[in-house]
């Protein structure tokens, strides 16, 4: 199982770095058309910053705050796990660890994801039922058992480039699954929260 996941990351991150700049920033403006419209004006979303060849959110963070929605970063502890602080704009944003770019304001604490309407995971590829292939970090592993202690149900949903929703990604039985994939084309909900087998874009 593990040789399976690595061959496919090998795979869908050569992918990734072999699109043109071009096609990233349309992806990155489809994304965010599509995906700022999951939370209403005063819920709060728990986003991330891309990096590399990831499918941008800068776009996205912009237009969730523009409709009044309070977004929450990402801060990577050293143990792995996942501090919360509010975006402020691009320009609150400093370079850390890993080429990461984080957010400058006051640390929430690791429990401030579990107020969010909406959860966003990074990730390489979906499944029709869910599954999310990550980078193997561990990092959103402990978020999503995080929301799961604190009862919490937010939509989770993952960013990702056209043909990588896939009909399958290998799973082991810790692996939980997201409630939507976001690709240029739509949102396409999945599993038992959404439409089992997949559905077509909505915006």
């Amino acid at each position: 199982m593990h040789n399976e996941k690595a061959e496919l990351r090998t795979r869908l991150l050569a992918e990734r770095r072999a699109g043109s700049a071009r096609s990233r920033e349309a992806a990155a403006a489809a994304l965010a058309g599509h995906a700022a419209g999951l939370a209403e004006p005063g819920q709060t979303v728990a986003a991330y910053v891309s990096v590399g060849a990831e499918p941008g959110t800068g776009p996205l963070l912009d237009a969730l705050a523009e409709r009044g929605v309070r977004v929450l970063l990402p801060v990577l502890l050293a143990d792995n796990d996942l501090d919360w602080a509010r975006y402020e704009g691009p320009d609150a944003l400093a370079p850390a660890t890993r080429g990461l770019l984080e957010p400058t304001g006051p640390r929430l604490g690791p429990d401030a994801v579990t107020a969010a309407s909406v959860v966003l995971l990074p990730g390489l590829a979906v499944d029709r039922h869910g599954l999310r292939l990550g980078r193997g970090g561990g990092s959103y592993d402990r978020v999503l058992a995080r929301l799961a202690r604190a009862g919490a149900h937010p939509l989770l949903a993952t960013l990702l480039y056209e043909g990588e929703l896939l009909d399958s990604v290998p799973a082991e039985p810790h692996d939980l699954p997201v409630d939507a994939a976001v690709t240029p084309s739509g949102v396409h909900r999945l599993g038992p929260r959404g439409r089992a087998g997949g559905g077509g874009p909505k915006g």
